[in-house]
């Protein structure tokens, strides 16, 4: 491969990257749920969301290092940065918050840390689906759509830390449980913030290029 041919744009490069990162946020988030929902096996089930993490990783490292050597990308760079990193954000933070729960030997699983966990799957599908629409943005209204629903994820993930965090404090727990505990849902909270943040960069790519 020539010098000139390695500058040329691949179409396809980065949305292949945007579509594999999603699916794998998408995988952890659902791993973590279920480990949450069946709170057995900590230790492997936190290693597997462990490996899909560092899949997501590889796959955030291969894309930066063609952002940084592609001559022409099919939208601005610091877009493409972003993109990248927000959803590799959700996915670290659930690792994140996986881990705590091996880490702080949790023993008891709050309903509300299950309930938020469900936003936090439901806002990483449907950032899923904004991500595939921007290969091809035939209909931005659906990708629009997709970018709204994430949203009302985030403004659901809202609600449901403060009540989370009101229940704990007035659980009755013991003081380094609710520590422990609020750790987690937050870093839970914030998986679901950084959603909204991949929802935000795709709708302004949208709105700009479509």
């Amino acid at each position: 491969m020539t010098f000139l041919e390695k500058l040329m744009p691949k179409s396809d490069d980065f949305f292949d990257d945007f579509e594999k990162l999603a699916a794998a946020t998408v995988e952890g988030t659902r791993l973590f749920k279920a480990l949450l929902e069946d709170f057995t096996d900590v230790p492997r089930k936190v290693q597997g969301i462990k490996e899909v993490e560092h899949k997501g990783d590889d796959i955030t490292h291969r894309a930066f290092s063609r952002l940084h050597s592609q001559f022409i990308t099919p939208f601005d760079r610091p877009e493409i940065h972003r993109l990248l990193s927000r959803i590799d954000d959700v996915l670290d933070l659930t690792d994140a918050a996986s881990e705590r729960l091996g880490l702080y030997e949790i023993d008891v699983i709050l309903p509300d840390a299950r309930e938020l966990a469900g936003v936090l799957v439901a806002a990483a599908e449907t950032m899923q689906q904004a991500v595939r629409g921007l290969r091809d943005v035939k209909n931005p209204a659906q990708v629009l759509e997709a970018c709204k629903q994430v949203n009302v994820c985030e403004n659901q993930g809202d609600t449901l830390i403060r009540r989370a965090i009101a229940d704990l404090f007035k659980g009755g727990y013991d003081p380094l449980f609710v520590m422990k505990w609020k750790e987690i849902l937050d870093l839970i909270e914030d998986g679901i913030d950084r959603a909204e943040d991949v929802a935000n960069v795709i709708e302004g790519v949208v709105l700009e290029h479509a």
